[in-house]
């Protein structure tokens, strides 16, 4: 399915609306936002309930509301992604960006396939520290991207679903932020545009009551 152009029409109306936002995310993350808590609510646990059920599929929830620093966003992806001991930084052999790599494998079972990172609140930490929320979404969104286009394992997919209120939607508009361009980083071309290829993230951003 070919992505959408932001702030589109609404293509999504009725009960069974979980299908339609998760092939929206077919080729695209998406960053979901209203201004009514309850409705937020609603539709991430809705959304969340819909993905665990699906086959060859993991969900990680970051809850936002107490994301408010780096080691309490390591502490919960750790507790999500079993793997390697997780140093409380970004980068490095057992960084953030190092963990997120990472596929859980069983005897007896395929490894997932597709894997979806639902972050609650965003806009918790997008107001109290701006600079990291976007290295963490550089280094999800950047992650996803290594996996298909570069990654010699077989393929999963890696989708990130941004729940928040205007905070978020102001973020995810900025063409500074990292919802639309990759972390600068000092050097001629970013660093995941250049192992990657792909120019910038593709986030689309929707307001939730244009999805249900």
């Amino acid at each position: 399915m070919g992505a959408i152009t932001r702030h589109d029409r609404a293509p999504l109306r009725g009960a069974d609306w979980q299908p339609d936002v998760t092939q929206l995310m077919d080729e695209q993350h998406l960053a979901a936002w209203s201004d009514d808590p309850r409705t937020r609510v609603t539709f991430a646990t809705r959304l969340s309930h819909f993905l665990e059920t699906q086959r060859d599929t993991e969900v990680v929830n970051f809850y936002g509301r107490f994301v408010t620093d780096l080691e309490a966003f390591c502490y919960q992806l750790e507790s999500a992604l079993p793997g390697s001991p997780l140093a409380r930084r970004i980068h490095g052999p057992t960084g953030v960006i190092s963990l997120l790599r990472e596929r859980e494998t069983f005897r007896f079972r395929a490894p997932p396939k597709f894997r979806y990172y639902v972050w609650h609140d965003a806009d918790v930490l997008i107001e109290r520290d701006r600079m990291l929320f976007g290295q963490l979404v550089d280094a999800v969104l950047g992650v996803s991207a290594e996996n298909e286009f570069i990654s010699d394992d077989a393929l999963m997919i890696q989708r990130a679903v941004f729940l928040g209120g205007p905070a978020l939607k102001a973020y995810a508009d900025d063409a500074n932020g990292q919802m639309r361009s990759w972390l600068p980083d000092g050097h001629p071309e970013p660093f995941w545009r250049a192992v990657t290829g792909v120019d910038r993230p593709h986030v689309a951003v929707w307001e939730i009551s244009r999805l249900v």
